[in-house]
């Protein structure tokens, strides 16, 4: 059995010290500024970026910055460098539901057997992004560590994708109106009343709004009651919570996930530069595994709707 090797791009906002301990490759992407200058290894706050400026100067000018995931080159040069040491290569990518990166990771895999005919790269598309994306790579991790080999890991990621679980809301919704996902008037309304929009990863790997509730009180007790409703042996788990400048709210969460489910651990996630510019300030969310995801989220609407008295 060949030893094999994890790589995945930055879309997974897996921490860094996670990266270290579970020898996990992450190959940068791009953040460009509108001036021209170029930035790698975003993973991190400190030097050109800090979380409270960075999240500031985004909202105030959401066109600042643009992304761009590695290129099939980028790729390509890391796979060989893991290739030429006779390692197998897994690569999960970000979900093709919000990128291509997975495009970019196929081609090298193609130009890489064209070179080496006897690698062997497999590619998994998550399903998943951010913390979501990284949960699931945490569990190749492990179970490579328990001994398992690519195919058995490969295949559980496969079977397994579609019950990692977001729960949580993105209450800055005049950035993501500015950044034409939302109208102006539905952002307006929903910062005016206080609406939290909370969302769920759907079937084809993005995230979908299934319900909306006043408050942050009330949004607690109805994602706690939605997790309670949807997660599989949480003291088994490591659960991670996502958050682009609401640590606050972050801690809060935190504490109630741990007082009722008992994991074994519940990690806050910073969402640094890079995917921090396509989610802007204002989300909060918990990711961790579960039952499967229903096709077309019947199954979570309805769940959730309990929570929240929509009908």
């Amino acid at each position: 059995m060949k030893d094999f090797v994890i790589i995945l791009d930055s879309g997974c906002e897996l921490p860094e010290e996670f990266q270290r301990e579970e020898d996990i490759i992450v190959v940068q992407g791009h953040l460009i500024r509108n001036d021209g200058v170029e930035f790698r290894a975003c993973q991190h706050w400190g030097g050109d970026f800090e979380r409270e400026t960075y999240y500031a100067e985004i909202k105030k000018n959401p066109e600042r910055y643009s992304t761009a995931p590695a290129n099939d080159t980028e790729f390509f040069e890391v796979f060989e460098k893991y290739v030429k040491e006779g390692k197998e290569i897994l690569s999960i990518s970000l979900s093709t539901g919000i990128s291509g990166v997975f495009d970019f990771v196929t081609i090298a895999k193609k130009r890489i057997l064209e070179k080496y005919p006897d690698a062997r790269i497999e590619c998994v598309d998550s399903l998943r992004f951010g913390p979501g994306f990284g949960l699931l790579a945490l569990y190749a991790a492990r179970m490579r560590k328990e001994g398992k080999t690519l195919d058995e890991v490969k295949d559980y990621l496969e079977k397994n994708k579609n019950r990692f679980h977001q729960m949580g809301w993105l209450d800055d919704l005049s950035f993501v109106a500015k950044k034409g996902r939302m109208t102006h008037a539905k952002a307006f309304m929903g910062s005016l009343i206080g609406i939290k929009p909370i969302g769920e990863f759907d079937y084809n790997g993005l995230t979908t709004v299934i319900g909306k509730v006043k408050g942050e009180k009330a949004a607690y007790q109805a994602m706690l009651g939605y997790i309670a409703e949807t997660i599989e042996d949480p003291e088994d788990q490591i659960i991670f919570i996502a958050q682009t400048n609401r640590l606050r709210q972050a801690e809060a969460y935190k504490a109630m996930i741990e007082e009722r489910f008992h994991p074994k651990e519940v990690y806050i996630n910073d969402v640094y530069p890079t995917c921090g510019n396509n989610i802007g300030p204002g989300l909060m969310a918990a990711y961790y595994y579960g039952k499967p995801i229903s096709e077309g989220l019947t199954e979570e609407k309805a769940i959730l709707a309990k929570y929240t008295g929509e009908k």
